[in-house]
């Protein structure tokens, strides 16, 4: 798959999946975890389950920086924007995350907060040169994708020698993120979550190369395929697991070759490792405390490091009791098993993080996914022979 118009060729989806029905042996099943939302996405809008046998069986993953964002933060963010009246600038799909006191951050805009919607950390910067007299601090949030535009902008304020600008880092790691599923009870315990293999994130192996997925397939016995974000980039995917597990092999494949290399982007690697540090701890929403998760910005860069700057203090808060969120993120449940999906909870009035994304599970079955839901509830019964 060379050509961009070869990516959405419906004929070729067919013979993948004709082939991924005629290699999926049926007595047995493939539970397969795509853990990034991009994949997810992508697996709802072109209804690649529909293709798939259903001895196949897609399990979603945390792989939404914005679903796996706890409460506690965007109630840091909230503070800063309504407390302490500073210019907070974050991406558009942070807006609208539910926080405390049934809050937002497009709520603490419409209660006076100077929030704004950038497109770039670039564009943080320049509203804090032409605002000299004013507090500017980026909300930052990503994976592994957007971490090294965090570490650019700093490094470029310092060269600006700005002192009205600083980050609350968010920036969360996806190899820790694995660990602590392949790790839960659910998986290595109580086996309720079972799992063959990973479909590996795109653009965050773009950063970080195809090697530290090599630990999971070592030491867990997990096949990882790293993949693009194509429907056909997944079918191939899923195809390369279900080779390697009916071989009874463990290794990573990158699907993804037109982007991703073993090593990854050593300049962006270097960048990173030059501002950020490793956190001790960090809460993800739906899967608790994940030990070497999360960076910060290390003391070098210490000014631009609103969490010093601003001496805040992060409370762990616990999520909305009618939301499934966090047993979503970690793939023991799915959306429509969540009591409030679609009626109390829509992507106009999110209850949970995982409807506010689009890149999330459940903004993405409301999408592309729920009217199924309703077929299948809705077909009557077949009478006995």
């Amino acid at each position: 798959m060379k050509y961009i118009d070869e990516f959405r060729d419906g004929a070729l989806a067919r013979r993948i999946a004709a082939s991924i029905a005629a290699e999926a042996r049926t007595d047995r099943n493939y539970n397969l975890m795509e853990f990034c939302g991009g994949h997810t996405h992508a697996i709802s809008r072109y209804g690649i389950t529909d293709l798939l046998p259903p001895q196949v069986r897609m399990i979603h993953g945390p792989g939404c920086p914005v679903c796996v964002l706890p409460i506690g933060r965007i109630d840091l963010a909230i503070q800063l924007a309504l407390e302490r009246r500073v210019i907070l600038c974050t991406y558009g799909d942070c807006l609208r995350v539910p926080a405390s006191n049934n809050l937002s951050l497009l709520k603490a805009k419409a209660r006076g907060g100077d929030v704004r919607m950038i497109y770039s950390p670039a564009d943080a910067l320049r509203i804090a040169e032409a605002n000299p007299d004013r507090e500017v601090v980026f909300f930052a949030i990503g994976f592994e994708t957007t971490t090294p535009p965090t570490a650019l902008v700093i490094k470029e304020a310092v060269r600006l020698a700005l002192t009205n600008f600083t980050v609350l880092c968010n920036h969360v790691l996806t190899p820790a993120a694995i660990t602590n599923i392949l790790e839960s009870p659910e998986v290595r315990k109580l086996g309720t979550l079972p799992l063959d293999g990973f479909i590996g994130p795109a653009h965050v192996s773009t950063i970080i190369g195809s090697q530290p997925y090599e630990f999971f397939a070592e030491e867990y016995r997990k096949p990882v395929v790293i993949a693009g974000f194509e429907p056909l980039d997944v079918m191939q995917a899923v195809l390369m697991l279900v080779r390697q597990i009916n071989e009874g092999r463990a290794e990573v494949e990158n699907e993804f070759t037109r982007a991703v290399t073993r090593e990854g982007n050593l300049k962006a690697q270097a960048l990173v490792s030059e501002v950020f540090e490793l956190r001790r701890s960090f809460e993800w929403r739906g899967l608790g405390d994940v030990p070497y998760s999360a960076l910060q910005i290390r003391e070098a860069f210490g000014a631009y490091d609103a969490e010093r700057k601003f001496s805040l203090v992060t409370r762990a808060v616990a999520d909305n009791k009618a939301c499934e969120c966090g047993a979503i993120l970690r793939g023991v449940k799915k959306p429509s098993d969540c009591k409030v999906f679609g009626t109390v909870c829509t992507p106009e009035n999110p209850i949970g993080s995982c409807m506010v994304s689009t890149e999330g599970a459940c903004a993405a079955h409301y999408t592309y996914g729920r009217f199924k839901d309703v077929a299948i509830v809705a077909q009557p019964a077949q009478a006995p022979a």
